[in-house]
């Protein structure tokens, strides 16, 4: 039985293979050349440091996956707002890992006050991608055509959203009262 927990140190040769693989054979990221293991390592470190989640899904101890949320924007006020990642290793989807793995992403994004969730999703074409994210929500909210060229021809990006918790119903705990304008 498949098992999501928080990602280790010792995943990150696992992560940096998955990913690898999907810069190299996929339009599911537009980076073309596969980062290093100590590039992946920082990206890890930079979600943990502002306390958002990073997740993998094993079996039998094998990383099948991993997914993370990160800042949407790196200015202050996108602090309640993530974009998602989510990989799988190649030959595991259609499984219900990546579904698995993306419940527990907004589940913990949400706990950590994260109020929108976006994803900005590689190739127009990416119908499993795009469905998963449907099927526990998301809204398609746009598509920029043709924005990135990778294997060969143009590719569109998809943008869907979904709300968590009280959304923008209620200001953050942590707000400040809005100042008056002169």
């Amino acid at each position: 039985m498949p098992l999501i927990r928080d990602s280790r140190d010792d995943d990150l040769p696992a992560i940096t293979a998955i990913y690898a693989h999907h810069v190299l054979h996929s339009t599911g990221t537009f980076e073309t050349e596969p980062p290093s293991a100590a590039d992946m390592a920082a990206r890890r470190a930079d979600v943990l440091g502002k306390g958002l989640p990073y997740l993998v899904v094993e079996d039998g101890g094998t990383v099948l996956g991993f997914a993370y949320g990160n800042w949407f924007k790196p200015r202050p006020a996108y602090r309640y707002s993530v974009e998602d990642s989510i990989y799988l290793a190649a030959g595991t989807q259609g499984k219900g890992l990546g579904r698995a793995l993306l419940t527990a992403l907004l589940e913990r994004c949400e706990a950590a006050g994260i109020r929108k969730i976006m994803a900005i999703i590689g190739d127009s074409a990416n119908a499993g991608s795009i469905g998963v994210h449907r099927s526990l929500g998301f809204t398609q909210v746009g598509v920029i055509e043709s924005c990135g060229w990778k294997m060969g021809a143009w590719r569109d990006i998809v943008i869907m959203q979904k709300t968590l918790g009280a959304g923008d119903t209620l200001p953050p705990a942590d707000a400040q009262p809005a100042k008056a304008s002169a």
